[in-house]
Formats: structure tokens, C-alpha cells, sequence
């Protein structure tokens, strides 16, 4: 055999052995817990406008229990269940949850053993078969119509040194991601409703009344002590009635309760028996009277009657009134003391005795003064009414601009007739409860909004 055969031999059997090893050599296989990596957890759910119902379970490990929140839409608005049905603006910060949820992706597999579901976080809150208390996660379930489920999942507090990443588990199964969860998953309720408890801007408030007194609550009696009137001029100073000589106003203290009406929140909120609206404080024209139910109520808050039928508080009141006409008045009632839903939502007993967390009740009314805006004069005659502007006289001219002022006013007027019963129906279900520092700033006494007048 010849050198060159040698070499074609030898270079067809290599090319043989190297096919042969290819053919037989082991696949590369790739384990079931990484063939879904990157994959959405809820693939069928594409667009975040079709959630209706957003489901939020905590578990509480002092309390051991699971404290759930939810927000959904009912009766054709949207509202928080666990507050008594109190609307919620959450529309816009429901569908940016659903959103997020949405783009959650099982970026990295991280065990498949039920044992691993406390050290991880993902315990299901709900799961009354599981021990132990720690490594609870929390439970997020969206629905939509019909209450179909879009999404359901645990998941675990953030993954210490991974920012917006969490172990996430789909309830009922034991595999576990690190998943890279941007959601705005608040629980708080004050996060779900309009923040802005009045609705009204510190400019707007010309006039603010504090009237200091005390209720007799077993006879109904009242006794004045002192009624604080407080008038913006013409040229944006205040001035206060029955004002001591060397004494004048102290405008940091005015300022700050001007502020507070302006930002004040809701802490909580209780719902007022039904039939207790925002005529509490007149007898309407068909004698309807308050029932002992609502009687009973208002005086667990701190609200009372007094023997001329005037609603009244054992902390005083606060008026403000605005450019509009509107007249707000704010009762201040008993101490809510406590935490978490307890004062939120009023899911345990109040107690005003001792406790953490202390907060006051609030009864709002409006009330429209339209007296403040004097009507002008009408007009001698209408005749301008059937006229072309072409054939109009002087007279004319000067009775149709006599009208419009006219129609001018009464706009005003109904304005500020609508805005007051826009506010009432807001304010008459509920009884709100705000913060003591709240409090603090608006019940004020005559020695708190005065200072020595300096020297000139």
C-alpha cells in the first residue's frame, strides 16, 4: 500500500469515528425546572383594564392571623369592602397594579421543595395548615368580570440586595422564582381614596368662626365660653373680634390652621346609621324626626343634642367659610384610639380609654350663605327681551346690561347652592376620624391666635 493510500485510509476512518461519536454521543438535556425561564406567569392576562377587583392578604405574625384589603368595583362605583363600602379613587392606581402584573416574568427558578417555602417568604397567609408563623408572603389576586380570576400568586417581602425583586409561587404549587416584581401594591386606605378631605383651598377661606363650648351631655345643656370670629379685609389682613388692647393677632398660628383645613386627610371612617344625613342640624319641613338608633350614635362619637334640637359636640366646632359662599362646620367628637383597622375602619371596639394612636372624630356639614352676595337690581322693563339689538334704545340697552349682572348673581348663587350639596352628599354617610395633630392645629382658643402687639 502506497503512502497516499495510507492517508485516504486513515483519513476515512477518522471521518467515520468522528460521525460515529457525533451520532452516539449523549443529548444535552435541559431540566423541566428551567424549560419555562423567563415565561409570564399569566400569559391570558393581557390587558389590565379588565381587572375589577384587586385582592391584597397580608399576614399580621403579632396578631397571627391574615389581614386582608381589597378594592372593587360595585353598584357602579369603586369602593373598599373592608371599610364599609367607603368609595375609593382607585380606578387609575388599580389598573397600573394590573399593569405591573401583568409583565411578571419567572426570571430564575429557585426550588421546587415545599420545605423551602418559609426561608423564602412564600407561605400562602391563608394556609391555616401551615405552623409556622414566619415566612408568611402575601397573597395578590386580580379579578374581572364575573369574578374571574386574572392573576393570583405569593409573594415575599423584596430579596435583600435585588431591588424590586421577590420569590414569587403560584398558590397550590410548590415551584418558587425570583421574579422582578415593579408594583405600587399599597394596603393602606388612605393610598385608595381622595385624599383631600374638604376640598377646599386655603385662599378661598375669608372667614373662620371657633366656637368654644361645653355640652352638659346627661341634660343637653349648653354653656358658651367664648365664639372666635376671624374676617379677612379688603386687603388680605385679618382681623379678630373682641380683640385686647396691646394684644394682636399671632398670623403664624392662622396661617397654620388655614393649612390644615386646606390638607387635611382622612385617618378612618365609620358609616352613620341610615337616615342620618347632613340635616341633622334642622328639622325639615316634614317634621321627621332622628331616631333613638341615631341618637345612640351620635353620642358614642361625641355628638349631642341639645333641648332646642341644635347638633352640637363635646369638643367644640370650627366654621370656615369661603369666597363661594360656603359655609363648612367641623364638630370635633371623642378620642379613637388604636391601629390598623381598628381605627381605619372601626373593626374592633373603639375605646376611648387609654391605648395608641390616639385620633378625634369628625362631624362635617356645609351649609351655603348666600346673603353675603347682595342681589342687584332687576331690570324697569323686558322690553329689550323681543327686540333686535339693531332696534334697541338706550333704555333698552341699559335694562338688558341691568339683566345680566343679574343672571350674573343668580349663577353665582346657584354655584354655591350646588357645591354645598355636592359636599353634603360626600360628608353625610360617614363619621371621619382625623389625626390628633389635626386636631391640635384647629381647636384653638382666643389665648392661642393672639401675641403681644410689638412696639412701633
Amino acid at each position: 500500500m502506497t503512502e497516499l493510500q495510507k492517508t485516504i485510509t486513515y483519513g476515512g476512518v477518522a471521518v467515520v469515528l468522528a460521525v460515529l461519536a457525533f451520532v452516539t454521543a449523549p443529548s444535552r438535556v435541559t431540566p423541566d425546572a428551567f424549560q419555562d425561564k423567563n415565561e409570564l406567569f399569566f400569559q391570558d392576562f393581557t390587558d389590565p383594564n379588565t381587572a375589577t377587583t384587586l385582592e391584597v392578604i397580608e399576614f399580621d405574625e403579632e396578631g397571627s392571623s391574615a389581614v386582608p384589603f381589597k378594592v372593587t368595583f360595585k353598584g357602579g362605583r369603586w369602593t373598599i369592602p373592608s371599610h364599609n363600602d367607603y368609595p375609593a379613587d382607585g380606578k387609575d392606581r388599580l389598573a397600573k397594579t394590573a399593569a405591573g402584573i401583568i409583565g411578571i416574568r419567572k426570571n430564575e427558578f429557585r426550588s421546587n421543595n415545599l420545605a423551602d417555602h418559609e426561608a423564602l417568604g412564600v407561605i400562602d397567609p391563608l394556609d391555616e395548615s401551615a405552623t409556622a408563623l414566619t415566612g408568611r408572603g402575601t397573597r395578590v389576586t386580580l379579578k374581572g368580570q364575573n369574578a374571574q380570576v386574572l392573576a393570583d400568586f405569593i409573594m415575599s417581602a423584596e430579596i435583600e440586595g435585588r431591588e424590586n425583586y421577590r420569590f414569587v409561587r403560584i398558590p397550590g404549587q410548590k415551584r418558587v422564582y425570583a421574579a422582578k416584581v415593579s408594583i405600587d401594591l399599597s394596603t393602606k386606605f388612605s393610598d385608595w381614596i381622595e385624599p383631600d378631605l374638604l376640598q377646599v383651598q386655603k385662599a378661598d377661606i375669608e372667614k373662620l368662626t371657633i366656637k368654644d363650648y361645653s355640652i352638659n351631655e346627661r341634660t343637653g345643656s349648653l354653656q358658651k365660653r367664648d365664639t372666635i370670629e376671624l374676617t379677612q379685609k379688603d386687603d388680605g389682613d385679618w382681623k379678630m373680634n373682641k380683640l385686647p388692647a396691646g394684644r394682636e393677632i399671632n398670623m403664624s398660628k392662622v396661617k397654620d390652621l388655614l393649612k390644615t383645613l386646606d390638607e387635611m386627610s382622612i385617618v378612618g371612617v365609620r358609616p352613620k346609621p341610615e337616615g342620618l344625613t347632613q340635616s341633622l342640624t334642622k328639622m325639615n319641613s316634614d317634621g321627621i324626626s332622628i331616631t333613638q338608633e341615631a341618637v345612640r350614635s351620635l353620642q358614642s362619637k361625641g355628638f349631642y343634642f341639645t333641648r332646642d334640637g341644635q347638633l352640637v359636640s363635646n369638643e367644640g366646632e370650627i366654621q370656615g367659610r369661603t369666597k363661594q359662599g360656603v359655609i363648612y362646620t367641623l364638630r370635633f367628637g371623642e378620642v379613637v384610639y388604636g391601629s390598623g383597622l381598628a381605627v381605619t375602619a372601626g373593626t374592633e371596639t373603639d375605646s376611648t380609654e387609654g391605648g395608641a394612636g390616639e385620633n378625634r372624630y369628625l362631624f362635617i356639614t356645609t351649609s351655603f350663605e348666600g346673603s353675603q352676595f347682595e342681589e342687584p337690581p332687576k331690570p324697569s322693563n323686558f322690553d329689550f327681551i323681543s327686540k333686535a339689538d339693531s332696534l334697541l334704545t338706550d333704555r333698552d340697552k341699559e335694562n338688558k346690561e341691568i339683566q345680566e349682572k343679574h343672571d350674573q348673581w343668580l349663577a353665582k348663587i346657584k354655584r354655591g347652592e350646588d357645591r354645598s350639596n355636592e359636599l353634603n352628599a360626600r360628608f353625610a354617610k360617614w363619621y371621619y376620624v382625623i389625626s390628633a395633630q389635626s386636631f391640635d392645629k384647629l381647636h384653638l382658643k382666643r389665648s392661642d391666635l393672639m401675641k403681644e402687639k410689638k412696639a412701633t
